[in-house]
């Protein structure tokens, strides 16, 4: 675990008599993708809200890249290298693809917010704005608004907004929920390719994603992770096949 990237020691977290977070522990070396899966309400997205810095663990570890960043806050941790998209779409509807990619470049560059006037202006704030476009599939689209683009193109361009941070860690939250097949397929090719040069920690619901795109799988239940290893080992664990979520999704989880 010493060599690993990411590094999650005794993570807890309660909300009230909640527990959202049990014990997590969990190490993730550089270049992996891992895949945290489980039913609604176990704990994912708090899990990643913790990893990110937008909710403090009540106790435990997390460390990036040798550095213990459980203090740190979300835009710290940007800094070091970890970027996250969300499960609800977080971007600026009424500016341009370009424009919502540029601010975040902007922010993360530590330009000054003389704000939107200066994300169309800036030449070096469009460049990188562009190349991040570009990785994902969205350069055509960098002039039209957010507002008229599909729920497809809106979660590429939140990974546009990821990548334009310079991460070496994405954190990405169900980046598949809300897809058609076309756009399942074209999402699917993406994170294909994003897996080849990034660390990543993998929230989906999508099984046959899931199973496509992770090195390892861990599977969280009531905060507590019941099972962590290969898709292999995880398809033929009897514990998950008891604890996911019931028979349908069981089957679901052995066919995947």
């Amino acid at each position: 675990m010493a060599d690993d990237l990411l590094q999650i020691a005794h993570l807890d977290k309660h909300f009230g008599g909640v527990i959202a977070s049990d014990n997590v522990t969990l190490g993730i070396p550089e270049g992996e993708l891992h895949a945290i899966i489980g039913p609604n309400g176990a704990g994912k997205t708090t899990l990643v809200a913790q990893l990110a810095g937008e909710i403090a663990p009540d106790s435990g570890r997390i460390v990036f890249a040798g550095t213990d960043i459980t203090a740190l806050s979300a835009w710290r941790r940007s800094l070091l290298g970890v970027a996250r998209s969300f499960q609800i779409t977080s971007l600026f509807p009424e500016f341009t693809a370009l424009e919502n990619v540029a601010l975040a470049v902007q922010a993360h560059s530590g330009h000054s917010f003389h704000f939107w006037k200066n994300v169309r202006r800036e030449s070096e704030l469009r460049e990188a704005a562009y190349a991040a476009l570009d990785r994902v599939g969205m350069r055509d689209r960098a002039d039209v608004r957010v507002s008229r683009l599909s729920h497809g193109e809106h979660r590429q361009i939140e990974i546009a907004v990821a990548l334009a941070t310079k991460p070496r860690l994405l954190l990405l939250d169900e980046p598949m929920a809300g897809l058609g097949p076309t756009e399942s397929v074209r999402m699917l090719a993406l994170l294909l390719e994003l897996k080849r040069q990034y660390t990543i920690v993998l929230i989906e619901h999508d099984m046959e994603a899931v199973f496509a795109l992770a090195d390892r799988i861990s599977v969280l239940v009531y905060g507590r992770i019941i099972a962590s290893g290969e898709p292999e080992a995880i398809r033929a664990n009897a514990e998950v096949r008891r604890a996911y979520l019931g028979e349908g999704d069981a089957a679901e989880l052995r066919d995947a």
